[in-house]
């Protein structure tokens, strides 16, 4: 009896003992340098026991033993073990772990560590794109991203920007990245009314950026579906930080001038060109070009060319000095509650090009607020006025770059030296436009996007968001009684475009780790897009005057239109991320999406992609090494989609005209209800490297994009009444290596230097096409070639015996080879495939160093393999017709028999060599010094005497120098009347070149 109650009794001590050993609580916070760490995970060792700190970084755990040990870790920090022996509160300051990857990534609908990260996303800081002074955030990124493409149009200010993510995956359907901004997929279709096209994101400060991802391979990209093939770019805003209030100012000031001018004739070049031409044409004894009142006298209007009285550079009246402002302000901060973030911005570019200018202010309001350990919601907006004074679309007299054609002969201005000269140059003399005309544009962006976030479970979390964008654009343009409109006594038009885009999207996140070595985490939801434009156009001729300059006073209206249109998507998501010891890695996503776009039978589309990791530097063979710290091999594959296709590509569509001044319906557009999605499936095969420490990281990789049921305007028979029908035809590959390397060759306590260098080629081919060639141009579309291919006679150089131009023929001989044989006749050459539009190798590399209190940094960019065709060659190296100035090559024309030359003989008026032809094609291969900043930051103990944290001065420079062969203005200046076109590609005509810019500013943050 005795042996059971002591049995009885040890029992009962050991069960209240075991209870008070679990039955404590902890809590704390848990922060890094930077303050508080929402998200981190904190856990019991050897138990499933553990909770995630709240957006203020705190937590509390119950049950925990009184001699249990917490392990606490947060992505890209070093995990740490404390034992809670006798401890019931602490707050615990995570260090960063030099021996990972710290980068937190944003993806779609969350974020990830790009430790664990099985897909392919290049990301962009603040830090890289704040310093640089252009006037738009597309320009920041070139260079910094493998197997990314950024080029501007040209060189004018609001010039359309295109970004080529791992090459080309349509042919009618958009090309197109889709733009993400906190969430928000933004509009991005260009609303000009003028065949060059307005970058429609000019209206965005990108000084209000935090980072930037883009989202590579279809495992990143697939979680946006239908439109991610050509992928997406994830644009973070700055948010506040509790703790102390931070007022950032920054203020720069600089100038720009033309990367490059081209040479053209002076007046004595000319003159002699022309006679030599006339008389080789129609004898010395025809003076019809110089005798008293001929056609030189009558360019001079009344200068005497003779004596070079007038030489004019209308070169240097087209290009000229330019400048950029930039000024903004930021206020961030908050307590334990609310943190907020609040910016302003004003932007002033003076173009390079006559008459073209840029004035643009912003704001931008970001808010979060925590209405409870479990509640928080918050608000960001962003709102933007930018006016712009454009200029003419290049295929147009009055734009400022076909002045180049003028005679030099002719003054650009009468004697009065203020009143354009319209009288005897030979074509418009476009200052006419600037002095009697306008066109300005304005356009006002709201963009909006809240959110609310309700933790269900410590694991489990439920987030809605709202957004809205809202794209207002009206441009106006007057050209007076002395303009080319002199004929209607002036005209006008003004056009009004209001885009809005509705966005919500519920979804739920789970997260939680298991046993230690297992992470997972669920998202799944849905989402919603509606998106709806309006347009209102009208016209007008007859003014009474030239202050008169509305269409209310116009004495005719000539037209008018106006359009409505709408299409929606809906979306179902979800995403499974799985980490098992910290080194096996799995991911699997899949997109349910609709659109109003496609046909009734098929509307929907599903897009899944599925991934895989195994960072090797984890297991035990490697655990321990001094120079492998990180290992990793990747892969993934995915199909995505592209719906940039009209509202209502598959439906039959009729529209209200007149017959006979009767109301009457007529057929536009054949019904196709079989349309569907283009869709593309992608490969990615990777590698992520660190070396000793991380001082040595980098990524290989190897794509393989093919895009099938392409997109395309199919052209139909004439006799079959219609022009065109949008079908699902055809395949086309992109293939390519990827290469990234950073480096840290110097690390100091004063010095520091750093490199990135990225590489990538591409393959691009188009694979079928069941209705043959596509030739638009000097381009075509053919089975076995690249995209936009030139499609164009052989030239072949001059015949020393006469000087005439030859081509060769490129006929089919008997055996399949081609006749290289020479002709003079141009029409017995045939067209062959001549080179392409896009680079097959780019490669970008930049430097970043710092000395104490000096920090200085620069970018190369380079491009390799594709070509220009110049479009304006016929006119400007074709030495036939004296209405057009000529480059200085032409002082290498052919004169005598014997002569080795590439420029044929001067003919007035007689075609040689002026064909289409390779003549007119060159290599732009190019290596530019994209940016280049220097600073020097004030010390410390200087500033604090002024009461403030931080004071630099900068010096930045963007296109300071470009290397190439390419002979016309820029060798990524390109044709803006194209500018829109999917197949017309990698054509010039008096296409401007970028600017050469030089600001210096100053940083002060209080």
């Amino acid at each position: 009896m005795k042996n059971s109650l002591l049995k009885g009794l040890l029992v009962f001590l050991t069960m209240f003992c075991t209870t008070m050993t679990y039955s404590q609580e902890v809590s704390g916070r848990v922060s890094d340098s930077n303050g508080p760490l929402p998200g981190a995970t904190i856990l019991v060792k050897g138990t499933t026991n553990g909770v995630l700190t709240d957006m203020d970084g705190n937590f509390t755990i119950k049950n925990v033993g009184s001699n249990a040990v917490l392990i606490f870790s947060y992505i890209g920090l070093k995990t740490q073990e404390l034992s809670v022996a006798g401890i019931s509160t602490l707050n615990l300051i995570l260090k960063e772990d030099s021996a990972e990857l710290k980068e937190v990534l944003v993806i779609g609908f969350g974020k990830q560590s790009k430790r664990k990260l099985t897909d392919n996303i290049a990301s962009i800081s603040s830090d890289q794109i704040n310093q640089i002074p252009v006037a738009n955030l597309q320009n920041a990124l070139v260079g910094k991203a493998a197997g990314v493409q950024i080029t501007q149009i040209n060189g004018k200010v609001e010039g359309g920007v295109k970004m080529r993510i791992r090459g080309i995956s349509s042919i009618s359907s958009s090309q197109e990245p889709l733009y993400v901004i906190d969430g928000l997929p933004l509009i991005n279709d260009n609303e000009s009314t003028g065949s060059a096209p307005i970058n429609p994101l000019i209206s965005l400060n990108p000084n209000d950026i935090e980072s930037i991802q883009i989202l590579k391979d279809a495992s990143s990209a697939a979680i946006y579906g239908a439109r991610g093939t050509n992928g997406v770019v994830l644009i973070t805003t700055k948010q506040g930080k509790s703790g102390k209030t931070k007022i950032s100012l920054n203020t720069s000031a600089g100038w720009s001038e033309a990367t490059n001018k081209m040479s053209w004739l002076n007046t004595a070049q000319y003159t002699e060109l022309f006679t030599e031409a006339s008389a080789n044409s129609y004898g010395a004894a025809d003076l019809w070009l110089t005798e008293p009142g001929g056609v030189f006298d009558q360019q001079g209007n009344g200068k005497n060319w003779r004596i070079n009285e007038v030489d004019t550079d209308w070169q240097d009246l087209a290009l000229v000095k330019g400048s950029v402002q930039d000024h903004t302000f930021s206020i961030s901060g908050g307590d334990e509650k609310t943190v907020f973030f609040i910016s302003g911005g004003y932007n002033n570019t003076q173009g390079i090009i006559r008459g073209n200018s840029l004035e643009r202010y912003s704001y931008r309001g970001n808010l979060d607020h925590k209405v409870s350990d479990r509640l928080r919601v918050g608000l960001n907006t962003s709102l933007s006025k930018t006016n712009i004074a454009r200029i003419g679309a290049d295929n147009s007299f009055a734009t400022p770059l076909q002045a180049v054609a003028q005679s030099p002969l002719s003054p650009a201005y009468l004697d009065d030296g203020v009143t354009p000269n319209n009288q005897s140059t030979i074509y418009y003399n476009f200052l006419m436009q600037e002095f009697n005309g306008s066109w300005g544009v304005n356009i006002f962006r709201t963009l909006m996007n809240s959110y609310l976030e309700y933790k269900i479970l410590p694991e489990l979390t439920f987030k809605t968001e709202l957004g809205y964008d809202n794209n207002n654009q009206t441009e106006e343009y007057f050209s007076g009684s002395l303009t080319e409109s002199v004929s209607t006594n002036g005209y006008a038009d003004a056009n009004a475009v209001q885009a809005d885009k509705y966005s919500i999207n519920n979804y739920f996140t789970f997260a939680k780790t298991f046993n230690e070595d297992y992470d997972v985490e669920f998202v799944g939801g849905m989402s919603f897009e509606e998106s709806s434009r309006s347009r209102q156009y009208v016209a007008g001729t007859g003014f009474p005057s030239d202050a008169l300059q509305t269409i209310e006073s116009a004495s005719e209206i000539i037209a008018g239109s106006s359009s409505r249109t709408k299409y929606n998507f809906l979306s179902y998501f979800g995403r499974a991320t799985f980490s098992f010891m910290d080194k096996y890695l799995l991911k699997g996503s899949i997109r349910y999406d609709g659109s109003s776009r496609f046909g009734v039978s098929n509307r929907y589309g599903v897009f899944p992609a599925a991934s895989a990791g195994w960072i090797i530097s984890e297991e035990d063979f490697l655990k321990d090494s001094g120079v492998i710290n990180l290992l990793k091999v990747r892969g993934s594959f995915g199909v995505t989609g592209n719906a940039g296709i009209g509202n209502f590509a598959s439906l039959g569509l009729f529209e209200g005209s007149s017959y006979n001044q009767r109301s009457a319906i007529n057929p536009v557009q054949l019904v196709n209800q079989d349309l569907k999605w283009e869709k593309t499936n992608q490969f990615d095969v990777g590698i992520d490297f660190g070396i000793l420490n991380s001082r040595v990281s980098g990524e290989i990789d190897y794509y393989v994009k093919k895009t099938n049921d392409l997109l395309l305007n199919e052209p139909l028979p004439g006799t079959s009444g219609w022009s065109s029908l949008t079908r699902n035809v055809g395949s086309l590959t992109n293939k390519g290596f990827e290469f990234v390397l950073n480096t840290t060759n110097i690390k100091t306590t004063n010095f520091n230097w750093k490199t990135s260098l990225n590489l990538s080629t591409l393959d691009n081919k188009v694979t079928a096409l069941p209705g043959g060639d596509i030739v638009a141009g000097h381009n075509i579309v053919r089975v076995g070639e690249t995209i936009s291919s030139f499609y164009i006679v052989e030239y072949a150089g001059v015949d020393p015996a006469n000087g005439d131009a030859l081509f060769y023929r490129n006929t089919a001989n008997p055996d399949g080879s081609l006749d290289k044989s020479t002709t003079n006749n141009y029409s017995e050459a045939q067209r062959v495939i001549s080179g392409s539009p896009y680079p097959t190798f780019m490669t970008g590399m930049t430097n970043t160093v710092s000395f104490r209190n000096f920090d200085f940094s620069f970018t190369f960019q380079g491009e390799w393999g594709s070509s220009m065709y110049n479009e304006g060659g016929k006119f400007q190296s074709g030495n036939a017709r004296y209405e057009d100035n000529q480059t200085t090559d032409q002082l290498n024309r052919w004169q005598n028999p014997g002569d080795i030359t590439m420029v044929p003989q001067a003919r007035m008026y007689s075609t040689n060599g002026q064909q289409a032809s390779t003549r007119y094609l060159e290599k732009t291969d190019f290596v530019r010094l994209r940016n280049l900043s220097l600073g020097y930051t004030l010390p410390k103990t200087l500033i604090q005497k002024l009461s403030v944290d931080r004071v630099r001065l900068y010096l930045t420079g963007v296109n300071l120098l470009t290397f190439t062969n390419y002979s016309g203005y820029d060798p990524e200046a390109s044709f803006d009347n194209n500018g829109d076109s999917n197949i017309q590609k990698g054509i010039a005509f008096y296409s401007a070149p970028p600017a050469k810019t030089i600001t210096i500013g100053l940083n002060i943050d209080l």
